[in-house]
């Protein structure tokens, strides 16, 4: 069952649920049941206490506090919980580990910077449209060897302010 929570704008999943959950919206999700598949979201994705997950994950913020396996992607940052079993290969800049959590995998600490094809892929848009965008002043770039590089804090700031 999933219920929307106005004063949190929390969407709180309590199911069983099998498939793509994709979230262009930012949307601070939290799963307490279970779900195998792809997420995709924008905002913060909880995976509650009681939750089992097999899925592959893209998100900006996640925390985990029950099980994940698969794999997980973040361009903010993961948080383990003291209660997270999580079995999954983890890309992210920041990686947060509480004492207690069971963390079993490789995990890649992206630098403060990000090039155009990762933009465009957390982005959901073409790599034409960004390249757009910095010609016309509204994302900054700076080009290091014929490519667009972007500071991931630059970034953060500016999808903040244009949803």
């Amino acid at each position: 069952m999933a219920k929307w929570r106005e004063e949190e704008r929390v969407l709180d999943v309590n199911a069983a649920m099998q498939g793509s959950l994709i979230f262009s919206d930012p949307v601070n999700l939290r799963i307490n049941g279970r779900f195998e598949g792809n997420l995709k979201t924008k905002g913060v994705l909880t995976i509650g206490e009681n939750a089992k997950v097999f899925a592959d994950i893209e998100g900006e913020k996640i925390v985990i506090a029950g099980y994940v396996k698969g794999k997980i992607k973040a361009l903010q940052g993961v948080s383990l919980t003291s209660t997270a079993e999580v079995n999954a290969d983890i890309d992210t800049p920041i990686l947060s580990i509480q004492e207690g959590a069971n963390f079993n995998g490789k995990c890649k600490m992206r630098g403060e910077k990000i090039e155009l094809k990762e933009l465009a892929e957390y982005l959901s848009v073409e790599e034409a449209k960004i390249v757009e965008w910095v010609n016309s002043g509204k994302l900054s770039a700076t080009k290091e060897n014929d490519k667009l590089i972007f500071d991931r804090k630059e970034v953060e700031a500016w999808i903040e302010q244009n949803r």
